[in-house]
């Protein structure tokens, strides 16, 4: 079997190459093509894959190329995890809002519609190309924003693309180990958009064992969404949100908490990056330090507002999204029937969206590819945040494909955490000026 990862100079890569070595998932992939417009990244990664492939058992062959139809070609299954501008653009997303008092989270937000505008074409051609070059091969989909490149993504590949997340099985992991039951026992009830979900209930021989754990503080505090939300607020919920949902319930402390740091993520990304892309010797060793470093870090700004002290060590191991992938890979083409939290296509799931619309569900898995499970109904708060949202998704598809700088502003300012049109407009103004991977989309009044 053949993978190929668009994006295949990316940091996490070590981690899929690792999983595929171990056999993690019972697929054996023997060609692991690694494609990056970065011959400099591809390099580095390879070097990081060299001294790590002696220890492991069953390592793949590794391939680079920069050439994306000679990366694609003959593939059985597609990785895209592609960052269009870099992490640079990623700090002129962030910084751009966060200059005007506005959130710049890089899913969430400003940060989101800017990621996404610039974003959606270089999907767009991925899609076309392995239409092309592998019409049957499914492409697993990393880049962010998620479900709103899945869905661009599903306009040309249909069912053969899905889109994956690791924070709902971060959550159902953590939801398990503060109820002392095994995760394999507990059937979870989850349902939304991506970086947009709300776990209803975790179901165990029938029973519904999440409104004991929400009124329980200290089992609550266990958690990370716990101490991030507060037991108090989770249990008026009655429901426990994906961890970026902190971003909306405490957007005024999330401003709050990335100004006084004095920097955004991005900002820390991207020194720790240069650093680990410029080194030479003892890449493997440079690369974990960094690795754990990113995890400890990450969502820092949350964890700070809300007092919620360090990391678990079980959420540091960076076994998140090359596992869900690894394992989405394995049910298909095992035919395992595989229950995965997934990006896919609504087909009537969700009565708050129409069919096509990618929302963020549990699936069973195998060969003919994912089919959602039957799920709860979105409370009416969560119903108006993921119908709004999908709005904004589909208006920033529509303006990155047209290349309008009108629709751009419209996707931007109907996003309820963009707080004027007037903010919206000035934010786009500064990405245009400093960011040419946009300005080459948005070439229409």
């Amino acid at each position: 079997m053949r993978l190929t990862i668009v994006g295949g100079g990316g940091f996490r890569v070590p981690l899929v190459f690792r999983a595929l070595a171990s056999g993690e998932g019972g697929t054996r992939v023997e060609e692991l093509v690694l494609h990056d417009t970065s011959a400099v990244r591809l390099q580095r990664i390879a070097t990081v894959l060299e001294e790590i492939a002696p220890a492991l058992p069953r390592p793949p062959r590794v391939r680079l190329t920069t050439d994306l139809t000679d990366a694609v070609a003959g593939a059985d299954f597609v990785f895209s995890a592609m960052r269009v501008g870099g992490l640079a653009g990623r700090v002129c997303d962030e910084r751009s809002a966060l200059d005007l008092g506005v959130l710049g989270q890089e899913t969430t937000g400003a940060g989101g519609v800017c990621y996404g505008l610039r974003t959606i074409p270089v999907a767009l051609a991925l899609a076309e190309t392995v239409r092309r070059a592998a019409p049957e091969a499914y492409v697993i989909n990393f880049t962010n924003p998620a479900g709103m490149v899945t869905e661009a993504m599903a306009t040309v590949l249909g069912r053969r693309v899905i889109g994956i997340c690791d924070s709902p099985v971060g959550l159902f992991k953590r939801v398990a180990r503060a109820l002392g039951i095994a995760r394999e026992r507990i059937a979870f009830d989850y349902a939304g958009l991506n970086h947009l979900g709300w776990l209803h209930r975790a179901t165990v021989d029938g029973e519904d064992v999440l409104p004991g754990l929400l009124a329980d503080p200290d089992r609550l505090r266990q958690i990370e969404e716990g101490r991030l939300f507060g037991p108090q607020w989770l249990r008026s919920l009655g429901t426990v949100p994906n961890e970026y949902l902190w971003y909306w319930y405490y957007t005024a402390d999330a401003v709050a908490s990335i100004e006084q740091a004095g920097q955004t993520r991005g900002e820390y990304l991207l020194a720790q990056q240069e650093r680990f892309y410029a080194g030479d010797a003892d890449a493997f060793a440079q690369w974990e330090r960094t690795r754990l470093d990113r995890e400890e870090t990450y969502m820092a700004e949350g964890r700070a507002s809300a007092d919620a002290g360090e990391r678990d060590d079980e959420d540091l191991d960076g076994g998140g999204y090359d596992r869900v992938a690894l394992a989405l890979m394995a049910a298909i083409s095992g035919d395992q029937g595989a229950e995965l939290v997934l990006n896919v296509p609504n087909e009537g799931t969700l009565d708050a969206v129409d069919a096509d619309a990618i929302v963020e569900v549990p699936c069973r898995v195998g060969a003919d590819g994912p089919r959602p499970l039957a799920v709860s109904q979105l409370l009416p708060h969560e119903r108006g945040l993921v119908t709004t949202v999908k709005d904004v998704e589909r208006t920033t598809i529509e303006a990155a494909v047209s290349g309008s700088r009108s629709a751009a502003v419209k996707a931007l300012a109907l996003h309820p955490l963009v707080d004027s049109v007037t903010h919206a407009r000035a934010i786009l103004d500064r990405e245009l000026a400093a960011l040419p991977e946009l300005s080459r989309v948005l070439v229409n009044p």
